[in-house]
């Protein structure tokens, strides 16, 4: 199960809207098959093992990171694929929270003779889905906030100067963050200031570059700017809100720029909660969120971030510089939003902190 956790990760950012999957399949104690999710969700981890199996699973037992599907959507179910290979036993991470399998998948399964095991590191493969279960259970993506400050916290000058505040290597982890999300998200702001191309720029990971989603309450965003010019050839979602100037988003429409409508918030600009359970209808399963500090703070606010990627670069700038989020209103010590952290890592002079949020 080890291995097809590891296999499943392959499949991050790129198996939307569906779950990342690993899949092996083992027989006199070696590995004849194993696969992922392929890119856009087809085909299954399950399928691509059982081709590169082929006669060997016969007999054989099969890992999965995820119940495996018993629903006819674009492609058959993997269970009657499964049965069909005449597969001994099937062992499974967790189940499909999915309403269409959520268990059937296994009682498929067992009503053909297979035996069926199952919570084997459940916790494990639950975090490498961690999003597409949010999306299943509760309605919206899993987001991950991105910051990159100086020690004490400041992501800019108060002129707007940013780059670089961290190094190469911190830069190229940042990178490698877009390519394992569906969709990196910014603000307005940002994309006036910088025009980003939103992209992931690591050699030969091009492919692998997120949905760009700009949240731009007065559709701001110039039909000249980078993400509009490239929306052709890379997915751009602007986020706006349902009073929007019609003719504005039609121009954008028209560059292939996808405009989406929610309601605003209090402060005029697209509501948060409304904003994450649309890009959840659209079927994102992971998030980065890149913004400044009026985004991370919004999405901070709502109790919305589960996951805080912090690069931290040894210099301090000062309490004129831009800060890294923005107020939360916080009064008390309880009121503070609280996280668990994972991982630490040294990057270069810099350091990369992960973080979960605490439930």
């Amino acid at each position: 199960m080890q291995a097809a956790i590891g296999l499943a990760r392959r499949a991050l950012g790129r198996s939307w809207p569906n779950p990342a999957v690993g899949c092996v399949i083992v027989k006199d104690g070696a590995m004849v098959g194993r696969g992922w999710t392929q890119p856009g969700g087809r085909p299954h981890a399950e399928t691509e093992a059982l081709r590169r199996a082929a006669a060997g699973a016969r007999g054989a037992t099969l890992y999965s990171t995820l119940e495996p599907c018993s629903h006819v959507g674009r492609t058959p179910p993997c269970v009657d694929a499964i049965i069909a290979a005449d597969v001994r036993r099937v062992v499974a991470a967790i189940e499909d929270p999915d309403p269409r399998v959520s268990g059937a998948g296994l009682a498929r399964l067992a009503d053909a003779g297979i035996e069926v095991v199952s919570g084997v590191l459940s916790d494990e493969a639950a975090s490498v889905n961690r999003g597409y279960l949010l999306r299943r259970r509760h309605g919206r993506p899993m987001l991950t906030v991105k910051v990159a400050t100086t020690l004490d916290g400041r992501i800019a000058t108060q002129t707007g100067e940013s780059k670089w505040i961290t190094g190469t290597a911190a830069r190229a982890r940042g990178q490698h963050l877009r390519a394992t999300h569906n969709a990196i998200l910014i603000g307005i702001e940002t994309a006036l200031r910088d025009d980003p191309q939103l992209t992931c720029r690591l050699p030969g990971m091009g492919d692998q570059s997120p949905v760009r989603i700009v949240l731009d309450s007065s559709l701001r965003l110039p039909l000249s700017a980078g993400l509009v010019a490239t929306a052709g050839s890379q997915p751009t979602w602007v986020v706006t809100t349902v009073n929007a100037d019609t003719a504005r988003a039609q121009a954008l429409e028209d560059k292939q720029v996808i405009v989406i409508r929610v309601d605003a918030g209090e402060d005029g600009r697209p509501a948060i909660g409304a904003v994450v359970a649309a890009l959840a209808e659209k079927g994102l399963n992971r998030v980065l969120v890149e913004g400044g500090g009026t985004v991370a703070g919004a999405f901070l606010r709502g109790d919305l971030a589960d996951e805080l990627a912090w690069f931290r670069t040894p210099s301090v700038m000062g309490g004129d510089g831009l800060a890294a989020v923005a107020p939360l209103g916080v009064d008390v010590l309880k009121a503070m939003r609280r996280f668990a952290r994972q991982t630490v890592a040294e990057l270069e002079q810099d350091v990369l902190e992960t973080y979960i949020r605490r439930f």
